[in-house]
């Protein structure tokens, strides 16, 4: 039936149920990612506290009693894996849109968004419709830059941490005179991390694609509030003309950043072998 109302529907009533959907689509991803950090949170914490409980009081068996904080630490990490469970149990129950991944969601949110344009298009919209269109969509583009620079950069500060502490600690061990053996495994644990981190850092440059994201972020919000404003380089009286040059310029952003990522995604070899 709503298929039908929809196909009976005039082109402005179809054009916002594209965006209609387009919304709830950016709600569910939204709401998928909470679902979807959540249980690896839990999961990585419940894992970490079984095998960090039993690696420390393995090594102070005998030494250290551990029984003032095991009995702490047990039943929290115990009630962490119950809640693990019950969510899992939820994830497998789930059916239709509610089990889509957040790439998938994020793919169906693509090919809503094209469905859109395409649409758009067919009204014979004129241009100036389309270019003010197309500037209501740059808040939504620059969140989403703004967020993967965030993402990428958390995680090279983790790889960083990783490698400072891990640096320290193993060097802190290692000039024990007498280690013990429990403390020979943790000076092997710190080195691999620390050398996998390093590994990381270099190979897939997380810090170089939170700056490029976030240069490009701010380039884009600094000539959009140039535009609001009505400031140089858009203080051309005709809005027209305006509109013209912040799409333009905002696609040469765009054009821009995807040259980076490209670059970046190039394996060493292929970069040496261009030269």
């Amino acid at each position: 039936m709503s298929e039908v109302a929809n196909v009976d529907a005039g082109p402005q009533e179809r054009l916002l149920a594209h965006n209609a959907r387009i919304l709830g689509l950016q709600e569910a991803i939204r709401v998928r990612k909470i679902q979807t950090r959540s249980l690896i949170a839990l999961g990585l914490f419940v894992a970490l506290g079984v095998t960090g409980t039993f690696v420390v009081t393995a090594a102070t068996w005998g030494m250290y009693d551990m029984w003032p904080w095991n009995r702490v630490i047990v039943p929290l990490v115990a009630a962490c894996a119950l809640l693990f469970w019950y969510l899992l149990g939820i994830e497998y129950r789930r059916t239709g849109d509610e089990k889509k991944t957040v790439r998938r969601l994020q793919l169906d949110l693509e090919l809503a968004e094209e469905s859109r344009r395409l649409h758009a298009s067919q009204l014979g919209l004129p241009v100036y419709q389309r270019q003010y269109a197309y500037k209501e969509d740059i808040p939504r583009e620059l969140g989403q830059l703004r967020v993967e620079a965030k993402h990428y950069r958390r995680i090279h500060n983790a790889f960083q941490a990783t490698i400072i502490v891990g640096s320290l600690g193993t060097t802190t061990a290692a000039s024990l005179a007498e280690t013990p053996p429990p403390l020979k495994w943790v000076t092997v644990a710190l080195s691999l991390a620390v050398g996998i981190s390093a590994g990381f850092t270099g190979y897939f440059k997380y810090r170089e694609r939170s700056f490029y994201l976030q240069q490009t972020a701010d380039s884009i919000e600094q000539n959009t509030v140039a535009f609001e404003l009505g400031i140089h380089p858009y203080d051309d009286p005709d809005e027209g003309r305006n509109l013209n040059k912040l799409a333009k310029e905002i696609e040469l952003l765009r054009v821009e950043q995807r040259k980076r990522q490209q670059q970046l995604d190039q394996p060493h070899e292929g970069k040496e072998g261009t030269v």
